[in-house]
């Protein structure tokens, strides 16, 4: 079975054979049209000394959502399938689980019943499988899952389901000075142990929602031992407070794809000088999903896109500007 390095090389040489093309087209994958025209204009504009638009290196921060915006978010969140593939691992540690909902359903293989309970059944499932444990052995666990887990409708390693257009677009503004950062409403210790290896992403720049940790000596050694309590929601309202939190800089491009990721478009819209908002409509139903104001999953309302018209924020048809969906279509 292929390991993550394995992937993650196969990816490598994927951008790698692109390098000279992107010489030519930084990005390839993207078909010519208001989306890409949106893009290399406003690149152009704020590296561009003596611009009255022009952005020092310093300044040039965009921020991208996660789930949804560089990875494929359906039929259900990632991050959801590793809660779901942990209960069943710890299932043999606490027999109440069989009599216990969410738990009893889970391990029926009734997702939908166990679902059913909407927030509080997901918080359940989440505390009880990402709680209890270090930090450095929830790294561990979380690198041993995304190693070899597959899309239940690709059926492609989880990690090779990366939008092969925002890898490029990443790529192409950190050539051009820009330091790119995650902010995702996914858990941020779920994120770290592989975002620089798939995107480019260091852990420090990569921003979520987290549970509380505490500081402890075990065996004679000092550990985070990871609680389950809440300790910050990366979401809506959340991600304009964790850039600032985190990044201290208001970002001047920022990319989305539901209504979780409006405020922060607001907030750097908010700015002055140029700025680049853009919105990833799923509307390709043939080669991804196609889904919107009616998903539960990346929700993208009828609001939002009348905001997206009235603001002049970008949305990118997934359908119409996307020569290329995912990275495994390149580096296979």
């Amino acid at each position: 079975m292929k390991t993550i390095h394995t992937h993650i090389a196969l990816l490598a040489v994927a951008i790698a054979g692109l390098a000279h093309i992107q010489a030519q087209d930084p990005l390839p994958a993207w078909n010519d049209g208001p989306a890409k025209k949106a893009i290399t204009a406003f690149v152009g504009k704020v590296t561009k000394e003596g611009s009255s638009d022009f952005v020092p290196p310093a300044g040039r921060i965009a921020t991208f959502d996660n789930d949804g915006t560089l990875w494929a978010e359906q039929p259900m969140y990632f991050q959801m399938l590793f809660a779901l593939h942990r209960v069943g691992v710890l299932a043999p540690q606490h027999p109440e689980w069989k009599d216990k909902e969410p738990f009893a359903s889970l391990l029926k293989g009734d997702v939908k019943a166990a679902l059913a309970g909407g927030e509080k059944a997901m918080l359940e499932i989440v505390m009880a499988t990402h709680a209890g444990m270090t930090t450095a052995e929830f790294e561990q666990v979380v690198r041993e899952w995304i190693a070899t887990a597959e899309h239940p409708k690709f059926k492609k390693p989880l990690i090779e389901c990366v939008y092969q257009p925002m890898v490029e677009l990443l790529a192409y503004l950190r050539a051009n000075g820009f330091k790119t950062f995650i902010v995702s409403g996914g858990g941020i210790e779920f994120m770290r142990p592989w975002t620089e290896k798939v995107y480019g992403i260091p852990p420090e720049q990569v921003i979520g929602s987290s549970i509380k940790t505490t500081y402890e000596m075990r065996d004679g050694k000092p550990v985070l031992v990871r609680l389950p309590e809440i300790d910050f929601i990366d979401d809506k309202t959340g991600k304009p407070a964790g850039i600032n939190s985190h990044i201290g800089r208001r970002p001047i491009a920022a990319f989305g794809n539901s209504d979780g990721d409006q405020q922060m478009l607001e907030w750097t819209q908010a700015g002055g000088g140029a700025r680049l908002m853009m919105l990833v409509h799923h509307d390709d139903a043939e080669r991804e999903f196609a889904y919107g104001a009616e998903s539960k999953i990346g929700t993208f309302s009828d609001a939002l896109m009348a905001e997206a018209k009235k603001s002049s924020w970008e949305v990118i048809s997934m359908k119409n500007d996307w020569k290329t969906i995912f990275a495994f279509e390149v580096s296979h």
